[in-house]
């Protein structure tokens, strides 16, 4: 049976990083990743400790073990993952109904990934569900942004409801897409 949590141990943790492993774009081919999708970010273990010890990643479980995860992050962990801060300076210039990304109370979502064995089932549909009843009260809008080559991902968060608000090219010629929900 899946379950939907939060996380809040150091091996719920390690499980998400596993899985990341498995997924990073670096090591798919590019059939994989056009058929599955990829994640991009690699986090070390004290960068993901420390996201969660401000807002706990949500996670879906298979009695013990991880098998899908969406990564809780907040403006206070802008200055932790250096390779993101280009992410966040986008946000301070980024407009969404007529005010600065930045004056909102936003909830960026890290990363987004499932076990391969378990996707089309309804885990990506149903840890969202999740991530909007832990932090909807508290954000305005979860924010995130998604490679423009990672379709299955752009299609799946438009799916639940996240709507693209801006997109741009990236020094290193990758198209990106900010997505918005707008809970």
């Amino acid at each position: 049976m899946i379950t939907y949590t939060r996380s809040t141990t150091k091996e719920e943790l390690e499980q998400i990083l596993a899985l990341q492993k498995q997924n990073l774009a670096v090591g798919l081919t590019e059939e994989q990743i056009a058929a599955q999708g990829f994640v991009t970010v690699s986090h070390s273990f004290t960068d993901l400790y420390k996201m969660n010890e401000l807002e706990a990643h949500v996670i879906a479980k298979d009695n013990d073990r991880v098998i899908g995860y969406i990564l809780a992050m907040t403006v206070r962990s802008r200055l932790d993952i250096p390779i993101l801060l280009p992410m966040f300076d986008l946000f301070d210039a980024v407009t969404y109904q007529h005010k600065k990304i930045a004056d909102y109370n936003y909830m960026v979502v890290g990363q987004v990934c499932v076990a391969a064995d378990y996707r089309g089932q309804g885990v990506f549909d149903a840890c969202y569900k999740a991530y909007s009843s832990y932090f909807n009260d508290k954000y305005d809008f979860a924010i995130t942004e998604i490679a423009t080559r990672n379709q299955r991902s752009l299609h799946a968060h438009k799916r639940v409801g996240f709507e693209t608000i801006h997109s741009y090219v990236a020094p290193d010629g990758e198209e990106w897409n900010i997505v918005i929900w707008k809970w």
